[in-house]
């Protein structure tokens, strides 16, 4: 890519849009197209067509995601399928029409088996059955990546899609009703600590700046109290949910954003399959550290860095999800890239940077 090459970031605002953006933006990229949700519904065929037509983007990048925690896919699980084939559907096909040079799509890596061998290989896709509570949100990420691999098949284009594992870091979703899990345990040890030290001016400041189910900071304290409750926090413990004893892996999201640019320079599709091959197929790359950690030993760590000293209690009446999901990240390591951003430090970082939004 010129620095002056014309690329589209869809969903630049969002966790991963947003650092994919500002890494280009470091690199001396100077000509960055974004358009938020209330400026282009991606869902609108006509729209995205119409913006492709005006804009003529040359490389675009398909960070754009209907997503949300393990309540909100296994609650919401047609508009998990809809909405994500939807602007999968649009991007890819106006990308094709309009000659784009080079589309990156970023999935998950929730595609793979819910019993997948560990580390999970790109080769076990559709090996096995996939996680129920997130199955929807699965089907639609493997429908995008085989459409880029089948669009490069059949017409020689140059879409790559690459697999991130669980991502967290700035412009995370902290909202208690539909966040993944490391943004939601900080946020719930924080408000946790918060009740249990009676500081209610940061108490109110948190509500009043992300409000759980309407209540803000103005409410009374009856009204808070037990709105947080309803989500497991209370004055001296936190209840989460499942066992804790699911292992998780966790990539910065500046990492990912610096895996993703890396393969925008450096890996075009024919790099991701053996030449020659009777069958290509798994084309896509895991990114990941290759590094897991139990739910509970995360709580450990959060709490740790966050200085709560209460209890911390797993509900299993509720759902653990997949039992465990490791990426393999060799495929993509051998093409140059590698995380720079360990667990420990990446929770120090998120935390203060989720006070400093208060």
């Amino acid at each position: 890519m010129d620095k002056e090459s014309k690329i589209y970031v869809a969903g630049h605002r969002g966790l991963v849009g947003a650092a994919i953006w500002n890494n280009l933006k470091s690199k001396g990229y100077t000509n960055l197209v974004g358009r938020t949700h209330a400026e282009l519904d991606l869902l609108d065929g006509v729209a995205v067509r119409e913006f492709f037509d005006s804009e003529r983007p040359e490389y675009v990048v398909l960070a754009a995601a209907h997503v949300g925690g393990i309540v909100a896919n296994n609650t919401y699980r047609a508009d998990f399928i809809y909405r994500n084939l939807q602007i999968q559907q649009n991007v890819i096909g106006e990308s094709f029409r309009h000659g784009v040079k080079k589309l990156l799509f970023l999935g998950s890596t929730c595609i793979y088996p819910r019993e997948a061998p560990q580390p999970m290989r790109e080769d076990c896709l559709l090996t096995g059955p996939l996680e129920y509570t997130n199955e929807p949100y699965a089907m639609a990420k493997i429908a995008g990546l085989k459409m880029c691999e089948s669009f490069n098949l059949q017409h020689g284009t140059n879409y790559v899609a690459v697999m991130p594992t669980n991502l967290y870091g700035p412009n995370d979703n902290f909202h208690l009703e539909n966040s993944h899990v490391l943004p939601a345990m900080i946020r719930k040890i924080f408000l946790g600590k918060c009740l249990m030290e009676g500081n209610w001016t940061l108490t109110r400041q948190d509500l009043n700046r992300r409000p759980v189910e309407s209540v803000t900071g103005e409410g009374t304290r009856e009204e808070i109290e037990a709105v947080l409750g309803k989500y497991g926090i209370h004055a001296g413990r936190i209840e989460l949910w499942g066992s804790g004893r699911p292992l998780r892996e966790f990539l910065w999201s500046e990492d990912m954003a610096d895996a993703s640019v890396h393969v925008l320079e450096h890996v075009d599709f024919k790099d991701t399959h053996e030449a020659g091959a009777k069958e290509i197929r798994n084309c896509h790359l895991n990114v990941g550290t290759g590094v897991e950690v139990s739910i509970k030993e995360l709580s450990e760590l959060v709490a740790l860095v966050e200085g709560y000293e209460g209890k911390i209690l797993f509900d299993t009446s509720k759902p653990d999800g997949t039992p465990r999901k490791l990426t393999d990240p060799s495929k993509l390591q051998a093409l140059g890239w590698r995380h720079k951003v360990n667990l420990d430090e990446g929770v120090r970082r998120l935390f203060e940077w989720y006070k400093n939004t208060l």
